[in-house]
């Protein structure tokens, strides 16, 4: 079920607000019912593989357990054995079939493949389940003694399928006692039509833009132009589609009392690099730091440590994001830069407002040029299109499919890159619009907030609908 369908915000959702808030009064039945609609959420559409989440819960609740009765060794088995069965499940729907794959091509024979279909979000709640038995190793969490909690931290509808990856510790009070506050279910109200307005305006529009480019760099028919009009297209697209997501899990969560923390902080401002990475997927970025990079020593070693460590994140980041060779490349490109950014010091060494600004802007272009092979059928189609937007085997400069693209969605483009920046926010908020409890401004806020939903939901209605990208990791 997706946040952006009918069925969703129709249905499923306001039953869920109507029992929660109706019928059950006390934490436990609350909790109780969330896990059941959680359930209920993820079997819709994976109805088989509710069964998998649900061993995940279990197996990690167990190990959970038998840490907490255990000490030295035994204790440190029961972690490996637990982080071994999460990126077990993970391996065999994931990457069994690449592997497979990539067996069968070095040894020039052909593997039979499990043809295993990919459960939604499973990159997700398993690193959620890691996280656990990870913290609960480390004793920087108690282990959880209910079931019930456990499971609903693991399948909590809101973040399940996409994020953010919420750590169990920065919600475990939240899950024992909370309440919701009729400023805090506002709040969640328009943080989650906020983000449902990204997804279906301007990520779905764009996704056209996108899609008709990578087709073409497939064919070999893509002119200069609409090459750079499709990496701009989906650089936006990605974004919004992303960033509404998370808008969404966060309103949500509001919605029944949990804070989730920020997952975008505008990355598309960065001033480098790694700044665009402390920016871009907050929650992921901070998994792979606590729980790869500073347990290899993180940046306090030597420069040929550091490098190990810089490319170990990066090759698991790509490989995170999905079973093929064009995400590794993406991930060891990023690693090569980063690392760069790292050893030379750049862009920290630079003064001139100038060489900030040009290097800012490499930034973008270099971001641009990685999400082409991110979103690319495969690491030759996005290969195709970074050279035509070189002008490299291109059919022309500019084409009638570049004209007429761009002619259609110049609006969208205008609008996507005012909505990449704080300054719509900053001017709300300036004008009282987004804190002010004024009952003028209350009312101008709801009936914005109605009147974007409503456009939202006809554009819904008129088929602008696709599924989120990170739907598939």
């Amino acid at each position: 079920m997706l946040f952006s369908s009918t069925v969703f915000v129709f249905v499923f959702l306001p039953v869920v607000l109507a029992g929660y808030y109706c019928f059950f009064h006390s934490q436990k039945a609350r909790n109780s019912f969330l896990l059941l609609a959680s359930l209920l959420f993820y079997a819709w559409g994976e109805p088989v593989y509710v069964l998998l989440m649900m061993g995940c819960i279990a197996i990690n609740y167990g190990f959970g357990l038998a840490m907490d009765t255990s000490v030295g060794r035994v204790k440190k088995r029961f972690l490996v054995l637990a982080v071994m069965l999460d990126l077990g499940i993970l391996f065999v729907f994931k990457y069994l079939d690449f592997t497979l794959e990539t067996v069968g091509f070095v040894l020039h024979r052909s593997l039979p493949k499990s043809n295993l279909l990919l459960p939604i979000g499973i990159s997700f709640f398993t690193f959620q389940a890691m996280s656990y038995v990870i913290d609960v190793y480390r004793g920087t969490t108690p282990p959880q003694k209910s079931l019930l909690d456990l499971g609903l931290y693991i399948s909590f509808f809101p973040q399940l399928i996409a994020g953010p990856i919420v750590r169990y510790n920065t919600i475990a009070e939240q899950i024992r006692s909370r309440e919701t506050t009729p400023v805090q279910f506002e709040y969640g109200v328009r943080r989650f039509i906020f983000g449902f307005s990204k997804k279906i305006l301007l990520a779905n529009t764009l996704a056209a833009s996108a899609e008709k480019a990578f087709s073409l760099a497939q064919s070999g028919d893509l002119s200069c132009a609409m090459a750079w009009i499709g990496a701009l297209a989906y650089t936006f697209q990605i974004y919004f589609d992303f960033s509404g997501y998370s808008d969404m899990a966060i309103g949500l969560g509001a919605l029944f009392g949990f804070r989730f923390e920020e997952n975008f902080r505008y990355p598309y401002l960065s001033h480098s690099v790694s700044e665009f990475w402390n920016r871009w997927h907050i929650s992921l970025g901070k998994w792979f730091r606590d729980y790869v990079y500073f347990p290899m020593g993180g940046s306090r070693v030597g420069r040929r440590k550091l490098l190990r460590n810089l490319f170990a994140v990066w090759l698991l980041t790509g490989i995170w994001h999905g079973a093929a060779w064009q995400y590794i490349v993406w991930g060891l490109g990023y690693g090569t830069i980063i690392s760069f950014e790292k050893l030379s010091g750049i862009p920290k060494k630079l003064k001139d407002p100038v060489l900030i600004r040009a290097y800012a802007l490499c930034t973008f272009l270099v971001v641009m040029g990685g999400w082409v092979i991110f979103g690319a059928a495969d690491l030759s189609a996005g290969l195709a299109q970074l050279k035509a937007m070189l002008g490299i085997g291109t059919v022309s400069f500019v084409d009638g499919t570049a004209r007429f693209y761009i002619r259609e969605n110049a609006f969208f483009f205008a609008a996507a890159a005012l909505f990449s920046t704080p300054f719509p926010a900053k001017a709300a908020r300036k004008l009282g619009f987004i804190e002010d409890a004024d009952r003028v401004r209350s009312a101008l806020r709801a009936l914005w907030a109605m009147l974007l939903f409503l456009v939202s939901v006809s554009y819904l209605a008129m088929g602008a609908h696709n599924p989120f990208i990170y739907f598939t990791f």
